[in-house]
């Protein structure tokens, strides 16, 4: 619970006689406790409460709360590996959150996991950040392209152009401003510098076009000279996973009602450098 767990607020932790520890952290702070009849009560601000009868879950003294659970993936922990997808064996999706020893931006949102065969499956994606940091700049997200012919600015817009013997390629990936999708253009080397969001690919070889086209209004000021050009794939949209020894995972809930969570499983591939 480390990443979960706020220092600065109060919890309320319980021990395992079986393990002979603290397993679990509870949002709830109670002034009192104490089990009697078969129930467990506890007092907050004056008041008495009895847990587990409430048809509301996760509400404690009038207060919503959420369930959160972590545990790792660490089978042969001396191999590097990818983490593709989250697989949850249970009636409810959840949403959750991926790190590893090299990267800490793994994510998926409880409404993007698919329901398969009883299960609830999706892939992890990566919450990048724009511009892109310098340790995503290894990731497999980059594809260069080169030196740039000519740079024209109208407006809101860049037009970079490149000679026809550089192919830009079919794997760039076009957006718009409206959806903030779509690969993002940078220039410059060995510092990449953010130009803007890619909005069309214009390709005629035979009349000489070659460009690039992107939304400037996110981005630095275009260069006066041509510059080496590469671009970073949209991080949510094009996941590789999260790249690691293992991987720490944190599931959230907020469902109100009886939730059962049964196992938690990870496509995982070698990864090879």
């Amino acid at each position: 619970m480390s990443n979960q767990v706020d220092k600065n607020k109060n919890y309320t932790v319980t021990y395992d006689n079986g393990i002979k520890g603290f397993p679990s952290f509870y949002s709830y702070f109670a002034d009192w406790m104490i089990g009697m009849n078969n129930y467990f009560y506890t007092f907050k601000g004056g008041n008495l409460y009895r847990h587990n009868t409430n048809t509301i879950r996760n509400q404690y003294y009038g207060v919503n709360y959420s369930s959160v659970m972590q545990s790792v993936f660490n089978d042969v922990p001396l191999e590097n590996k990818l983490f593709k997808t989250i697989n949850l064996e249970g009636d409810d999706s959840w949403g959750t959150i991926l790190i590893s020893d090299q990267q800490d931006d793994g994510f998926i949102l409880a409404p993007w996991y698919a329901k398969k065969e009883g299960s609830y499956f999706a892939f992890v994606r990566n919450d990048g950040t724009t511009p892109a940091q310098l340790s995503e700049y290894a990731l497999r997200s980059l594809n260069g392209i080169g030196t740039s012919a000519n740079i024209v600015v109208t407006g809101t817009t860049t037009t970079v152009s490149f000679p026809v013997t550089m192919p830009i390629g079919n794997i760039i990936s076009v957006g718009t401003t409206l959806n903030n999708d779509g690969d993002m253009l940078y220039f410059g080397n060995p510092n990449p510098t953010l130009l803007g969001r890619v909005i069309q690919v214009n390709q005629d070889f035979p009349a000489g076009i070659n460009e690039i086209v992107v939304d400037n209004t996110i981005g630095a000021p275009a260069p006066t000279t041509t510059e080496y050009m590469l671009y970073i794939k949209n991080s949510v949209v094009e996941s590789h996973g999260i790249l690691g020894h293992y991987g720490v995972f944190t599931l959230t809930n907020n469902n109100t009602e009886k939730v059962e969570l049964f196992s938690v499983e990870s496509e995982v591939m070698k990864s090879f450098p």
